[in-house]
């Protein structure tokens, strides 16, 4: 029995070559960007008959890009990201989201999404 579930599922494109970093006494972790696109038609209408869905395609073409920061700690798997994924691949990530806050160089304290995969 699940009481509840935390799980991400995205395909995209990379943004940038992975990166690998260390924080001193913890482990190695591999991070990148993936873009994600949603695209939809502005004014589309719907005419429904039965099992039948028409879609009139009467306005133009919208998209927004939303972009995920992916950090990757399991060794295996961060080491074949560092050495195989590049910028511009298309690839799935499968994960769960995770919130955090840091402090920037400013000493500002600044709020982080991140998906782990």
């Amino acid at each position: 029995l699940v009481s509840a579930m935390n799980r991400v599922q995205l395909l995209g494109r990379v943004g940038q070559d992975p990166i690998m970093r260390q924080v001193e006494g913890k482990n190695p972790v591999t991070i990148f960007s993936l873009a994600t696109n949603e695209m939809w038609r502005t004014g589309d209408s719907e005419v429904g008959q039965g099992a039948l869905l028409l879609v009139c395609t009467l306005g133009d073409i919208s998209q927004k890009t939303t972009w995920h920061r992916i950090s990757v700690f399991r060794p295996g798997l961060r080491d074949v990201t560092y050495q195989y994924v590049r910028k511009g691949s298309r690839i799935f990530v499968e994960g769960k989201i995770d919130y955090g806050e840091y402090t920037d160089k400013n000493n500002v304290r600044r709020q982080a999404t991140t998906i782990i995969a």
